[in-house]
């Protein structure tokens, strides 16, 4: 399975997020510069997890972006299975309907993998992500 451009720059944003402080904040931007991300892309992430309630965010003098308690124990698998949406990985319809649709195996294997695959998400939490080694590396970016 492949994961869409968004969700990857979403994870990524999320981790920047997970290892501030409690209290500290970052602009879109900031975070856009840090990741190497276009601003554009950045802010729609980052709208995305705020109504998701994985990130807080503040305006004015002393605002920013900090991760909520939520997001910090958020599951991987439910973040991408939010992001990605539960979408087949084949549909069988279409402008060209498949001939083996009645027939096929392909369409259940292909389904079942899926499962599989956001199953072995599911322990996995943002906090995880961010222990070391990663979340030093992560805080050194600027």
């Amino acid at each position: 399975m492949r994961l869409t451009k968004f969700t990857d720059l979403a994870l990524r944003v999320t981790m920047r997020l997970a290892v501030m402080e409690p209290g500290a904040t970052l602009t879109t931007r900031q975070v856009a510069d840090a990741m190497a991300i276009p601003y554009n892309h950045t802010a729609k992430a980052i709208a995305r997890l705020q109504h998701l309630g994985m990130v807080e965010a503040r305006r004015g003098r002393g605002g920013g972006l900090e991760l909520t308690g939520f997001g910090r124990t958020a599951s991987i698998g439910w973040l991408v299975r939010e992001l990605e949406g539960e979408e087949e990985v084949v549909t069988c319809e279409g402008e060209t309907p498949c001939p083996l649709r009645a027939a096929c195996r392909l369409r259940g294997a292909l389904r079942a993998a899926q499962q599989a695959f956001y199953a072995s998400l599911d322990p996995v939490t943002v906090s995880d992500l961010v222990a070391s080694p990663t979340g030093p590396v992560l805080i050194g970016l600027s």
